[in-house]
């Protein structure tokens, strides 16, 4: 599995992906999928398998315990301090070639390159428990995810090279 930069023909991939991925969310428009790959298109990435896209990865500098609300787009970057996993989706087609690793590995190299002390995601339907088993923790924080789904759930992996 080859994990490569975003072109602008992966879109239409992408977008299928996403439908196929979020049974309990609408679909995010492509502008605002595509304003986190244009504020941080090195932390944006596509999985590939046989020269088909499989699967995708959008993510981007952020601010700890303030995650973005979905369907807005973004438009420029704060001062960041975690690396926001905004979405990482696999295709049916790509289950179990070890794709969540391989992105969660590429992830930890690029917040160190940026100088973040963490990755951090909501998870929604029901993969909190697959972040658990990657080394994220839940964390309770004020701000209201009511664009998401009714189960998201805020999540954290400390980079362990990082003071707290």
């Amino acid at each position: 599995m080859l994990l490569r930069a975003i072109t602008p023909q992966d879109w239409d991939a992408i977008l299928q992906i996403q439908e196929e991925c979020y049974s309990q969310l609408d679909p995010e428009p492509l502008h605002v999928l595509q304003s986190k790959w244009h504020v941080s298109p090195q932390s944006c990435f596509v999985f590939e398998v046989n020269e088909s896209v499989v699967g995708y990865c959008l993510a981007h500098p952020w601010t700890t315990n303030m995650p973005p609300a979905l369907y807005e787009p973004i438009t420029h970057l704060p001062k960041a301090d975690t690396l926001y996993l905004h979405d990482i989706a696999i295709s049916a087609k790509a289950q179990g070639l070890g794709a969540g690793s391989k992105a969660l590995m590429r992830l930890k190299q690029l917040a160190d390159r940026f100088n973040l002390g963490s990755l951090s995601l909501v998870a929604v339907q029901g993969a909190d428990s697959y972040w658990r088993k990657m080394g994220f923790t839940p964390k309770a924080i004020d701000k209201c995810l009511g664009s998401y789904t009714d189960d998201a759930m805020y999540m954290i992996y400390k980079l362990n090279h990082r003071d707290e």
